[in-house]
């Protein structure tokens, strides 16, 4: 059986966490990972962003096309980061973890991608509407 191209990559995201993990000085337990650790391995990431996020002090800080190339950071984007802590979550249960441990569903995790989404929508000019939920029940005709 063939897996997924969610599964695959969520397998290829907990093995990058593992490496992350046995790499860290001092190399850090899973049993032992915090919230703290999971937003320490997002700031690793940016180093691989593609996304760019313009600084405050940027001319083009706030325009949604800007005009010319600036020396901005790049920097993982918000969405990238919400879905690989989705995988990330359901590869932690899977691997063993307890839902109540799981530290990709903490509340610094959750308050530290929240207030990323902000913080890119206002650099680059975007904003992010909550969305109005909608009655997602269908009548079946039988």
């Amino acid at each position: 059986m063939t897996m997924s191209r969610y599964e695959v990559q969520k397998q290829r995201d907990w093995n990058a966490f593992g490496r992350y993990l046995k790499s860290h000085k001092p190399p850090l337990l899973l049993s032992r990972c915090s919230g703290a650790n999971i937003l320490e391995f997002f700031k690793y990431l940016d180093q691989f962003g593609k996304t760019k996020v313009h600084t405050a002090c940027c001319p083009y800080f706030g325009q949604p096309q800007p005009p010319a190339p600036c020396p901005c950071p790049l920097n993982q984007a918000w969405g990238s980061l919400d879905a690989l802590v989705g995988r990330l979550r359901a590869a932690f249960e899977e691997n063993g973890g307890l839902p109540e441990a799981n530290p990709f569903g903490c509340r610094a995790v959750r308050l530290y991608l929240r207030e990323l989404r902000d913080a890119q929508a206002k650099a680059r000019g975007v904003t992010y509407d909550k969305r109005k939920r909608t009655n997602t029940m269908h009548t079946k005709n039988i």
